[in-house]
């Protein structure tokens, strides 16, 4: 059976099976992809001529290119992950990706903005028109609760308790969990659903019925035509006020998750918690985030030096 078909298969497996959502399959589509290319260029058609030695002159290919040592190991992630499901399917006899070790990855304290950057952000959106008051909730929900962009734009209307203060968030391989959200966000979502309920609604929502907002299938954030919007819209979105706010800082979507994180450790909340927020599997991957940043040493020192 020809690669390219098993591939097919492979990702196939993981949008049924195992839930992946679009954006992670992309990424192991595009991973696995690069790594038949080069194996066509050495003219390796067939499983049976994939060995131990041509994944490692691959990974030594990327090394070539200057790759960062993450990349290189996400690749080689996505290659292991297709020998071991067939393996697993018996299509093939044995993984050759066994015994290769991962290239070590290099620590990066995540970045994130400081409270003023929040703050002059978060005031950007005009609050007098919908498209503003949309804005400004979906900053509000990126930083207040944290979440990822794939997350947000799945929100829809009934995921959002006003009574209780909480998110229902359908996180990574579908695994739902509760969110808190605080009351300065949902005040920006209360403001943003009550515009967008007042008759005579806007022209770019003219394509929604909103008789019923608590319908289940209700999007919380529309676009232009009244669609559901997308992870490129909230990127563009996140942009467009990051140059308003004259920040300089390589900012996206995930740096207010970013800073979300930060922002709770450095107060003081408990690991354990931010993990259960996040919707972090291991605690391992929360961890990055117990970097110390310069103002909770001046704290920590004007506290406890004696010539502070």
């Amino acid at each position: 059976m020809a690669i390219e078909i098993l591939l097919d298969k492979f990702i196939t497996h993981l949008r049924v099976e195992r839930n992946f959502s679009p954006h992670t399959l992309v990424g192991y589509e595009g991973d696995l992809k690069s790594f038949i290319n080069f194996l066509k260029r050495d003219n390796i058609d067939s499983l049976n001529k994939i060995d131990r030695l041509q994944v490692r002159k691959f990974l030594a290919h990327l090394a070539g290119k200057n790759l960062e040592k993450s990349t290189i190991a996400r690749k080689l992630s996505s290659i292991r992950s297709f020998f071991g499901y067939l393996t697993r399917e018996k299509i093939i006899a044995q993984n050759p990706t066994i015994h290769i070790p991962t290239p070590k990855r290099m620590k990066r304290v995540p970045s994130f903005l400081d409270l003023h950057e929040v703050k002059l952000l978060l005031a950007l959106p005009n609050r007098r028109t919908l498209l503003g008051l949309r804005d400004r909730a979906i900053l509000e929900v990126l930083y207040g609760s944290g979440l990822r962009v794939s997350e947000l734009v799945s929100l829809n209307v009934s995921d959002i308790d006003l009574l209780g203060g909480m998110i229902k968030v359908k996180g990574k391989r579908s695994k739902e969990r509760l969110v808190p959200i605080g009351e300065i966000g949902l005040n920006s979502i209360q403001g943003y659903l009550k515009m967008r309920q007042l008759p005579g609604k806007p022209a770019f929502f003219k394509n929604r019925n909103f008789q019923d907002l608590s319908y289940n299938k209700e999007p919380l954030f529309l676009n232009f035509q009244g669609s559901r919007l997308n992870a490129q819209s909230i990127n563009r979105l996140v942009h467009k006020y990051i140059k308003l706010a004259s920040i300089k800082k390589g900012v996206s979507p995930h740096t207010l998750r970013h800073t979300f994180a930060t922002h709770l450790l450095d107060a003081g909340c408990d690991l354990r918690a931010v993990q259960e927020m996040l919707g972090h599997v291991s605690l391992s991957t929360t961890q990055i985030y117990t970097h110390v940043t310069t103002e909770r040493l001046k704290r920590i020192y004007k506290k406890y030096h004696p010539r502070a």
